[in-house]
Order: C-alpha cells, then structure tokens, then sequence
C-alpha cells in the first residue's frame, strides 16, 4: 500500500502510540522482523553472493522540442514525468533494435 503526504498529513496524532514506537527495542524490532513472512529474503544466502548490481546508463542534458500537449501530458503525472518519458523513449528503441 502506498500512501502520500496528504494521506499521512491526515492522520491524527496519537501520543501514545508515538510513545510506544519511541520505546521499541532493538530486540523487538528484531524479532518483528523475524516473525513477518513478508520481511523474509527472497534469495538465498548462496544466491546473493552471485547478484551484481547494475546501473543504468547514464543520463545526457539536452534540449529537446515536444508537442505542448504531449509535454503537459506528462507533467500532469506529476513529479518524474522527465523520467517517465525517458522510459517511453527507451522502450520505443528497444521495441525496435530487433527489427
């Protein structure tokens, strides 16, 4: 689940409750961790010492002309719509470096 800002500016305070997390050992937090199946690796120990990481290519300023609808479009996405176009972009080339 995903939540805003907006989202978290709209719960209530809970004093208590802000108490309680103040309070939590490391060793609850620990054994929280142990407990939930969803915290749990998805990759054995034998796995992980194989992963190598992977950066994308890096990113080149430059000016670019687009339709005015096609760029309000994308900025009406909302933050990363530079992003989301490069990703538009690389997909059109991939799509097409196999022909």
């Amino acid at each position: 689940m995903r939540y805003t800002l907006a989202d978290l500016a709209a719960i209530p305070d809970d004093p208590a409750e802000e108490e309680r997390i103040r309070n939590i050992t490391d060793e609850e937090i620990e054994r929280a961790v142990a407990d939930d199946s969803d915290a749990q690796l998805f990759w054995t120990e034998e796995e992980l010492k194989t992963v190598r990481l992977v950066l994308p290519p890096p990113k080149e300023m430059i000016s670019i002309r687009l339709d005015a609808d096609v760029l309000e479009w994308f900025r009406s996405l909302g933050k990363g719509y530079q992003t989301r176009i490069n990703m538009v972009l690389r997909h059109f080339m991939e799509t097409r470096k196999s022909d």
